[in-house]
């Protein structure tokens, strides 16, 4: 079994030198499905919704691949590859002051439009009632996640760490709102 995994992780990491922009892109949709699936099955929904599986690895493969790729090869060019604790820092407010906003906007777009189906108006006003919520938390988590991915991961991989860690707070946020949205009733009573 550990052959097979190794020879496995051989060809990815070949795939990932030969064709890396195709390579972070199917990574990032592997991966943003199987984060919706986990958290459909966590968050209680017997049936799973295929639809909505293939909507987010489409949002994965199109965007969070392709847009992670160039732009951590932009703040390298930016840095020139530099990766001093000063020049990290520098790299994780450029990105947590531009893409972070603009990535957790058109995620919300995308997800209220796209895969939930909404129209535009009640999208709109979701927005601006949970946006600024939305980027406050992912500004107490996604700097220190950035900090690591700048300092401590290579180029090559560091849209597929920022890819797992994505995984993981999907998992995390669909619960939370699950947790969230549940009627009082339906929560044990404490003693």
């Amino acid at each position: 079994m550990g052959s097979i995994a190794k020879k496995g992780l051989q060809k990815y990491l070949l795939q990932l030198q030969h064709h890396p922009l195709r390579t972070k892109a199917i990574t990032a949709a592997v991966l943003s499905g199987i984060s919706d699936t986990v958290s459909q099955k966590l968050s209680g929904i017997s049936k799973l919704q295929l639809r909505r599986i293939l909507l987010k690895m489409l949002f994965g493969f199109a965007y969070l691949g392709p847009f992670g790729h160039y732009m951590y090869m932009l703040l390298d060019k930016i840095f020139k590859g530099k990766r001093d604790s000063k020049t990290v820092a520098k790299k994780v407010v450029l990105e947590q002051l531009t893409s972070s906003p603009c990535n957790n906007l058109l995620f919300m777009i995308y997800y209220g439009v796209v895969v939930e189906g909404r129209p535009w108006m009640h999208v709109k006003t979701r927005i601006k009632q949970e946006y600024p919520k939305v980027q406050m938390t992912a500004w107490t988590f996604w700097p220190v996640v950035g900090w690591i991915n700048h300092q401590y991961v290579p180029l090559q991989f560091r849209v597929i760490f920022s890819s797992l860690v994505a995984f993981c707070w999907g998992i995390f946020l669909n619960l939370r709102a699950r947790a969230m949205t549940l009627p009082k009733t339906a929560l044990p009573k404490s003693n």
